[in-house]
């Protein structure tokens, strides 16, 4: 079995690499010597993460909590240890630093360097596992009692790595782009058949372990699996309806609807519903639970769609208001009757036991039609397939009387490709384009606002290393109220503060509206936005489906030509 420490001085070797394919070729060289029931773990751990993408197990271990274990495994003060870290900046540094000051006599690093055993990698994930699971009012101390065990068996090094694992903040660079890479490099495997395989199964743990056993013939063989969501396809903004027919040629239109999309899997009557986030939100939604069960025939399916909450006037409700029934853990049946929800289905990706995502949209468009039944809360949109500009112009227009945002224009023959935004898939809107971007940072305000967080910093995606390189900062289109319930929504995702300026977990996406996109030194990306506004905050939506590096490349130069 593999040492933890060795993970964390592998993580530390990282840290002080610049390069992309450096860093694969260590992390290959992990991945081909830890054991392969380490293996799986050691994947997630040196992107960040302790559980695939998928699970719905979750840490629930936030920076309070953690300053509490540090403080009972090392005498220091929960004071003291935040402000070490508004010195430092970095919850690894700061445990490193509390645990070796131990005035209360608690175990030290150097009696663990005399008298204890080293961690293995899978103590420290079962450890964590076991702090995932713990619920109900005992559950905090039981965290806590499981950190500070981990804190008082580690070295300096292990340390460090621990803390921010526990928040699942490692910060050394690895994105899934460079795990990826290195999977195929440790096991000789094609990139393309580990990149296939990472879209079916959404788990790269999984894929690592098929590509150890076998290689390219093992890791063919993953495909998708029911209650395990897929990665959602995405969509790209096209200028205009001839740009898109430039591109497609002949199209299929569907409404955009102004509503959350979910992803259904039936298995029998046992109905499992994920967000556009992956998260299982089965039990907030009963009413579309009972309408899949009452009008789908297949006796297992993956099924596409957008939950829309409608209003009495049947127009679609504030997209805030089916955040209320995403979110509702309690009285789960009233707010269902107080906000209806009516579900329209586009897509359906496996069928009574075969995978569809290859097929053509056409064909798989023609099975769901097959099988669902409409009713009043339940039916699959309509779809027209033209290369007729005025007939889409009329369908775009139907849509936004209708109050939804737009139309979809999707290339009839293409097929599902799970975690992909490209031109197989466009949308128009009326809006000018809009920008998904992580909340990476903050700033209190000033004079009656300096109880709020006045701005926000703003990053979006680099998919290699996992990381939300800075783009700009938004503080319009703010409301006073608005910095309210926004200071509260960050208030738990605060890594550290120095003076007025805050470190954010990247957890919250943001729409921002923007004038242009500039080239700009100032930023990490390389670009800036001028003229940024705040348009919503996106839920749904994961720091992952934040616009990347590379589109907003892209639309800089589209700009310019």
């Amino acid at each position: 079995m593999t040492s933890f420490e060795y993970f964390a001085n592998t993580c530390a070797s990282i840290e002080h690499i610049p390069g992309s394919l450096e860093m694969t070729d260590v992390i290959a060289k992990l991945l081909k010597e830890v054991t392969i029931e380490e293996l799986p773990i050691v994947t997630h751990f040196v992107m960040g993460s302790v559980f695939p993408a998928w699970s719905d197990r979750q840490m629930g271990v936030g920076n309070r909590l953690l300053y509490t274990a540090l403080s009972k495994s090392s005498g220091v003060s929960e004071e003291e240890i935040e402000n070490i870290i508004r010195k430092t900046g970095d919850i690894g540094e700061t445990a490193v630093q509390a645990l070796s000051s131990n005035p209360a006599g608690q175990s030290t690093f150097s009696a663990f360097i005399e008298e204890k055993p080293g961690m293995e990698i899978k103590e420290v994930y079962e450890r964590f596992t076991h702090i995932a699971d713990t619920a109900g009012k005992r559950s905090h101390g039981t965290k806590i009692k499981n950190l500070q065990y981990l804190f008082n068996s580690a070295t300096p090094i292990e340390a460090r790595y621990l803390a921010r694992l526990a928040i699942e903040q490692l910060r050394i660079g690895v994105g899934e782009g460079i795990v990826r890479d290195a999977i195929s490099k440790a096991f000789e495997t094609d990139v393309d058949v580990v990149e296939r395989a990472l879209m079916l199964t959404n788990d790269l743990g999984l894929v690592a372990v098929a590509a150890c056993n076998g290689g390219n013939e093992e890791v063919q063989k993953l495909d998708i699996q029911l209650n395990r969501p897929v990665k959602m396809m995405l969509a790209q903004v096209t200028s205009s309806i001839q740009s898109a027919l430039n591109d497609l040629g002949e199209v299929a239109v569907e409404w955009k609807f102004d509503g959350a999309r979910v992803q259904i899997h039936k298995e029998g009557e046992n109905i499992h519903i994920f967000s556009r986030r992956l998260e299982n939100v089965t039990s907030s939604l009963p009413d579309v639970v009972k309408e899949v069960q009452e009008n789908v025939n297949a006796d297992t399916a993956i099924l596409e769609g957008e939950a829309v909450a409608i209003g009495k006037d049947g127009k679609p409700r504030a997209f805030q208001d089916i955040l209320k029934r995403f979110r509702r853990k309690y009285d789960v049946e009233a707010i269902a009757k107080a906000i209806p929800l009516k579900l329209n289905l586009f897509d359906v990706l496996y069928l009574n036991g075969e995978s569809l995502i290859d097929n053509p949209l056409r064909k798989r468009r023609e099975l769901l039609f097959q099988n669902v039944q409409s009713s009043d809360r339940i039916l699959v949109d309509r779809q027209v397939i033209t290369d007729n500009e005025e007939e889409i112009q009329e369908i775009y227009a139907d849509a936004l009387r209708a109050g939804h945002e737009g139309i979809m224009i999707k290339k009839p023959d293409a097929p599902y490709s799970p975690g992909k935004r490209g031109k197989n898939w466009l949308k128009k809107k009326p809006l000018m384009e809009t920008l998904d971007l992580v909340v990476i940072g903050a700033e209190w305000g000033y004079g009656r606002r300096a109880n709020l967080i006045g701005s926000y910093a703003l990053g979006c995606y680099d998919p290699d290393t996992g990381k939300f390189p800075a783009i700009g900062k938004v503080a319009t289109g703010i409301t006073d109220e608005k910095l309210a319930e926004l200071t509260t929504l960050f208030s738990d995702l605060v890594v550290y503060e120095a003076g007025r300026k805050i470190e954010l977990k990247p957890e919250i996406v943001f729409e921002i509206a923007f004038e242009e996109i500039q080239k700009s030194p100032n930023y990490e990306s390389g670009y800036a936005l001028r003229f940024p506004r705040l348009v919503n905050v996106r839920d749904d939506k994961s720091p992952e489906e934040a616009e990347s590096l590379e589109r907003i490349g892209e639309i800089y130069h589209s700009q310019r030509s």
